[in-house]
């Protein structure tokens, strides 16, 4: 049974995504766990600046249905050089859906690197979870 092929991603969208980890790393290792995530919100995108990369906050995305289409349906917390979509949370637990979500994200926007990162863990590692689509 031939299985499809996995299209890498492009060096350009490695280098982008490698700078938006180190972002992260840097704002949990100034601030740590435990703040509101409008706080972790705009001091990574603080970060991401100081690394020479372009941002946008709450970004909303019209949804398109069956030729109906509403504004309402969708906001990202964080688009990076209008190419990688962050969703960023700060609570204790990771919901499962929110790794479904970022994927139907990346689908209806046709994007391909998300990343959803939780600064609400003692280890960021533990909380950046990187999808492609």
């Amino acid at each position: 049974m031939d299985r499809p092929r996995f299209k890498p991603i492009p060096k350009h969208l490695e280098i982008i995504g490698k700078k938006i980890v180190d972002a992260a790393y840097a704002v949990h290792t100034n601030l740590g766990p435990g703040l509101l995530e409008k706080v972790y919100e705009v001091c990574f995108c603080h970060e991401l600046t100081k690394r020479g990369l372009a941002y946008q906050r709450q970004v909303d995305i019209p949804i398109v249905y069956d030729h109906l289409q509403f504004k309402e349906g969708l906001r990202l917390d964080v688009v990076v050089d209008d190419q990688v979509i962050c969703e960023l949370k700060a609570l204790e637990t990771v919901n499962p859906v929110w790794e479904a979500q970022i994927i139907s994200h990346l689908k209806l926007t046709d994007k391909r690197l998300g990343f959803l990162i939780n600064f609400n863990v003692p280890k960021i590692r533990n909380g950046i979870r990187r999808f492609v689509n």
